[in-house]
């Protein structure tokens, strides 16, 4: 899903550990909130470029982690009091009982993810029988799951092969294999080759892949106020992103090490949440953008999987007081 991270979780563990060394348990001396490389996250960054955590009095720190699942780990560990994480990635803490809660949706994917296949596979039915590259029990086989199901196919009508996102696009380029399951920049680049084209993507599917913000229970108590004004300040970035796009692709592009217009691609395939979808998102009903919408067809994919025993009630799992505090003057 995210950008780089298979490619990344395989070369740079080391890097992953040394940010956890670097940032053990935290204090209650400030928010410790983990970021990792996707567009959704790396907006926090033009909230601190931009003064916002200042102006609104929120003392946050921002951890990177080159390893996206370190960060999942760390945060249920303890490590740091916040996480930018998957829904999907979620669910499993959920059910652990990780003393934690969703406080913010940060995102859905709206075309950063897609079902990509070599350029004569033109419609679903001619991908019965074909292989399928993806990462098995990630949010690629999730999406490519939804998309069969959708078009009238069953995981089995297709032969999933489990590799990594990199290791999929690159056998989709080298004819290798006829259809991968990836995320930006891989579309990019399979588009680039010529060698593949979106046969589905998640901007076909709004809601069915949210990004949130999980923080634990022990820091929402000690430190609400900073978790208030750090949502404020999400609320500006959001503003700030939609009304200024180009410049702030070249505040996020640096801390992923692409180029700002290359960025600028990823950035249009997500959609940013501000305060109203975040109270649609954290609301009970049967939007896409809901929580309770995603959480249910999310769970039934990770039970399929063996990854959960049972779908969580998200009324358990979701807090929606720190985004409404935070939408009062």
């Amino acid at each position: 899903m995210t950008l780089l991270q298979t490619l990344l979780r395989k070369v740079l563990p080391a890097a992953g550990l040394l940010t956890l060394a670097l940032h053990p348990i935290p204090s209650f001396a400030q928010v410790t909130l983990g970021v990792s490389d996707w567009p959704g996250w790396v907006a926090w960054y033009v909230a601190e470029k931009e003064g916002y955590f200042k102006k609104y009095g929120a003392d946050v720190k921002l951890v990177w982690f080159p390893d996206y699942m370190t960060s999942v780990n760390a945060l249920s560990a303890g490590q740091i009091d916040a996480n930018c994480q998957a829904l999907i990635d979620t669910l499993s803490p959920v059910e652990k009982k990780v003393p934690a809660k969703v406080i913010l949706v940060t995102d859905n994917s709206a075309g950063n993810d897609a079902l990509m296949v070599r350029n004569s596979i033109k419609t679903f039915p001619e991908l019965k029988g074909k292989t399928v590259g993806v990462e098995i029990g990630s949010i690629e086989n999730y999406l490519a799951a939804t998309a069969l199901k959708m078009h009238g196919m069953g995981e089995k009508d297709v032969n999933f092969v489990n590799m990594s996102t990199g290791d999929a696009a690159a056998a989709l380029i080298a004819g290798k294999v006829p259809a991968a399951g990836v995320w930006n920049p891989w579309i990019e680049r399979i588009q680039q080759h010529k060698a593949g084209h979106p046969l589905f993507t998640s901007k076909s599917a709004p809601g069915l892949i949210p990004d949130v913000v999980y923080a634990r229970d022990a820091a929402l108590a000690a430190h609400r106020k900073d978790f208030v004004g750090m949502t404020k300040a999400w609320f500006a970035a959001v503003k700030f992103i939609e009304a200024n796009p180009m410049k702030a692709a070249e505040i996020m592009a640096p801390h992923v090490g692409l180029k700002p217009q290359e960025y600028a691609l990823s950035l249009a395939g997500t959609k940013l949440f501000g305060a109203k979808l975040n109270l649609e998102a954290m609301g009970k009903s049967t939007a896409p953008v809901s929580l309770y919408v995603s959480t249910a067809a999310t769970g039934d994919f990770l039970v399929s999987q063996k990854a959960i025993t049972a779908t969580p009630d998200p009324a358990g799992f979701i807090d929606a007081g720190i985004v409404k505090a935070a939408m009062k003057p």
